[in-house]
């Protein structure tokens, strides 16, 4: 089961400070998980720019020029936030019964550990 997934709230523990125009710190959700290759795009962070090529749609409007996305962040340098504290945590797994149609079935449920502080 994955640590994190697409809608999750997270934030960036490595890279540049933010005072030095770096993303460390910051907070956001995020929108795509790449399983294969380990990275995931978080909403607002790590914007790269991307030149394209002018062309023109059907209208005849003009497209292209400088774009800004968000690019891939390797998923170790996010921590999903835990909604208690607003701050990063890690992520556990416990065994929950589930009962559904008279089954009984052992389900793997996702929660927020405490920092150590909490303890």
């Amino acid at each position: 089961m994955a640590n994190i997934k697409k809608g999750d709230l997270v934030q960036v523990l490595n890279g540049r400070r933010q005072d030095r125009g770096g993303d460390r710190g910051k907070q956001g959700r995020v929108l795509e998980v790449l399983v294969e290759r380990n990275r995931v795009i978080v909403e607002g962070i790590n914007f790269v720019t991307k030149h394209v090529r002018v062309g023109q749609t059907q209208r005849g409007s003009k497209t292209g020029g400088i774009e800004q996305q968000e690019a891939p962040i390797h998923v170790s340098n996010v921590a999903i936030v835990d909604p208690k504290t607003k701050k990063p945590t890690r992520v556990g797994f416990r065994l929950e019964e589930v009962e559904k149609d008279g089954v009984t079935k052992t389900v793997r449920i996702r929660y927020s550990k405490k920092s150590g502080e909490d303890l």
